[in-house]
């Protein structure tokens, strides 16, 4: 029987996240977009306003996956959220309720901060990632379009705010 063991991350865990963050970007067949630094993992997480927090899953002492998730705010609810950025296990840990464990861990946390919910976005395609959360008890926010700005189209933006 393996032990799983849940903790928060810390500075010298960064080579770690970051690796995690690129194997997934290579399952979600968007590595072409993971182009932060360790640096700026490090100042995202552990800077002065940090900006995200991740809690690591380590199976029988080794690396078995992350969740990183930061603050969000309902204004209809007057309450801060926890937004689920990834939620990433490595396949060879998979089938062994790690995922639902950091789901779990994430939504106590939700619970004891006094949040009013907690969220996240799955691709449309991934059919294994959906069911799997359908089984927590997830339901879909399909009246939702999750909108982007960013790159040129960001700084374009930006450049009219004037002033």
């Amino acid at each position: 029987m393996s032990h799983l063991s849940l903790r928060p991350a810390t500075p010298a865990d960064i080579p770690l996240i970051l690796s995690l963050v690129r194997e997934l970007a290579e399952y979600e067949r968007l590595a072409h977009e993971a182009v932060g630094t360790a640096a700026d993992l490090e100042a995202a997480l552990f800077g002065a306003r940090p900006a995200a927090e991740v809690v690591i899953a380590e199976c029988d002492g080794q690396a078995a996956g992350f969740a990183l998730f930061f603050v969000s705010f309902s204004t209809f609810l007057c309450k801060p959220g926890l937004y689920l950025e990834d939620l990433y296990v490595r396949p060879e840990f998979r089938g062994r309720g790690i995922g639902h464990r950091l789901m779990a861990h994430l939504a106590a946390l939700a619970v004891e901060r006094g949040y009013g919910r907690f969220e996240w976005s799955v691709l449309d395609w991934n059919a294994p990632a959906i069911a799997f959360y359908r089984r927590l008890g997830a339901r879909p926010m399909d009246e939702w379009t999750v909108q982007r700005v960013d790159g040129q189209a960001l700084h374009a933006l930006a450049a009219q705010a004037g002033g």
